[in-house]
C-alpha cells in the first residue's frame, strides 16, 4: 500500500519506482520508496551481497564557483577545503555561530568548482545560508536539473565497469566526469552504506535511461529508504535529523575526526569558522562536554528504537536512543544515541526504556559492520 503522496516533489525515478512495485513515502518533501516487492530484509542483504541501486535524486546538489571558494567556504566548515586535491572528496559539516550542525554534506574539488551534495530536508536553508555568508566571494549555483543515484555493494564496481571501465580506476572519496554508456554523468566512489559504491549525479532528463541500464545488470536490484537506513546504521553512520541537529556540535557528535588538524587550535588556518570558539573549546576541554554520541548493542532481541531512554544501573536518566533497529547482518539490536561523559566508555552497561521494561545494552564501538571501502 502506498502513502498519499499527491502533495510531494517526485524524482525523475517516479515513474519507475512505481513500476518496479516501490511502496512510495512521504520524505523530506518527496514522494520516495521506502521498499520493493522483495522487502527491506531482502533489499538489505542483497547490498551486503551483491549490488544496490538507491535514488537518493531528493538531495541538493550545487556548485561553488570562483578563486575564493575554497577560503570562503572554509568560513562554513570546520574542515580543510583549500588543502582538498584535484578530484578528491571529504565529509564536511555546515555549522551555525553556536557550534551546532546545520548539515552534514560531502564536497568534492573539481578544479573549476567545489561540487557540494548536501541533505534532502536542509538543501533549500543551506543554499540560502550559504548563499547569504559566502554569495558575495564566490557564485553558488544550485543544480536542480541534476539526479543522484546511488550504487552500492561487493559488486557494484563490477556492474559499473562494465558500462564504465574507467570508473575501476578510482578508490574510496575520489571521483571523476565519465560517460557511462554514453550519459555524461560525474561519479564519486562513495556512499552511505559501509559498502564500497558508487554515487553518479546524472542529468534528470537521463536518469531513467542510467537507472534501467544499471538494474540490467545481473547483480543490482533497486532498494528503497528501508534498507537504505538499516545499512547505514550498521555502517555507524549518523542520519541528520536524528543523530544531529542544529543543537549538536561535532564534537558531542563525535565526529571530531573531520576536523583536520589545519583547522584545530595551533593549525595555520585553525578557526575562522562559525561556531569555532564554541568548536575549538570543547576540542580543548573535553570536560565542557554534557553529553556526546556513542554506539551501542542489546545483550537480549528486543528491538530498541528512538527516543528510547537510557538508564544506568541504579534507574537514573543519563542519555537517549537517537537511532536504532535489528541488525539485518548481526540479527542483534543496536542503535546509536547520546549519553552523559561518564557513560562512553566501551563495554559500558545501560538499559534502555522499552514499553516499561529495561533492555541491558552495553556500549559498542562502530561500525556495528566492518566497513568495506575500496581505498586502492
Amino acid at each position: 500500500m502506498t502513502a498519499d503522496t499527491t502533495d510531494l516533489l517526485t524524482t525523475p525515478l517516479y515513474a519507475l519506482h512505481l513500476e518496479l512495485g516501490a511502496r512510495m513515502v512521504p520524505f523530506a518533501g518527496y514522494a520516495m520508496p521506502v521498499q520493493y516487492p522483495s522487502g527491506l530484509m531482502a533489499e538489505h542483504r542483497h547490498t551486503r551481497d551483491a549490488a544496490g541501486l538507491f535514488d537518493v535524486s531528493h538531495m541538493g546538489q550545487l556548485r561553488l564557483v570562483g578563486p575564493d571558494a575554497a577560503a570562503a567556504l572554509e568560513t562554513l566548515l570546520p574542515v580543510d577545503v583549500q588543502g582538498l586535491g584535484l578530484h578528491k572528496q571529504r565529509y564536511g559539516l555546515l555549522l551555525n555561530a553556536q557550534g551546532g550542525i546545520l548539515d552534514d554534506l560531502m564536497f568534492v574539488n573539481r578544479g573549476d568548482d567545489l561540487f557540494l551534495i548536501v541533505n534532502g530536508a536542509c538543501k533549500v536553508a543551506d543554499i540560502a545560508h550559504i548563499q547569504q555568508h559566502i554569495g558575495s566571494r564566490c557564485q553558488v549555483i544550485p543544480m536542480p536539473e541534476q539526479a543522484l543515484l546511488a550504487l552500492q555493494g561487493p559488486q557494484a564496481a563490477a556492474a559499473l565497469g562494465r558500462l564504465a571501465p574507467e570508473v575501476l580506476g578510482l578508490v574510496f572519496m575520489t571521483g571523476m566526469a565519465v560517460q557511462i554508456d554514453g550519459i555524461a554523468c560525474y561519479v564519486t566512489r562513495s556512499g552511505y552504506t559501509g559498502e564500497d559504491g558508487f554515487e553518479i549525479s546524472v542529468p534528470g532528463t537521463q536518469a531513467e535511461a542510467l537507472a534501467r541500464k544499471l538494474l540490467a545488470q545481473p547483480e543490482v536490484e533497486p532498494i528503497g529508504l528501508g534498507a537504505r537506513n538499516s545499512l547505514r546504521l550498521e555502517a555507524g553512520l549518523c542520519l541528520y535529523g536524528n543523530d544531529m541537529d542544529d543543537k549538536t556540535t561535532p564534537v558531542e557528535a563525535a565526529l571530531t575526526w573531520a576536523i583536520q588538524k589545519v583547522r584545530r587550535t595551533g593549525g595555520a588556518r585553525a578557526g575562522g569558522f562559525l561556531g569555532a570558539d564554541t568548536v575549538l573549546a570543547q576540542l580543548d576541554n573535553p570536560a565542557l562536554l554534557q553529553r556526546k554520541r556513542v554506539g551501542l548493542i542489546a545483550t537480549e532481541r528486543v528491538p530498541v528504537r528512538e527516543p528510547a531512554v537510557l538508564e544506568n544501573m541504579d534507574g537514573q536518566q543519563v542519555g537517549y536512543i537517537t537511532s536504532g533497529l535489528l541488525s539485518p547482518s548481526l540479527n542483534q539490536p543496536v542503535a546509536l544515541g547520546y549519553v552523559q561523559p561518564d557513560y562512553t566508555a566501551e563495554g559500558t552497561e545501560l538499559f534502555a526504556m522499552v514499553r516499561g521494561k529495561p533492555v541491558p545494552m552495553k556500549v559498542s564501538a562502530t561500525p556495528f559492520v566492518p566497513a568495506r571501502y575500496h581505498r586502492g
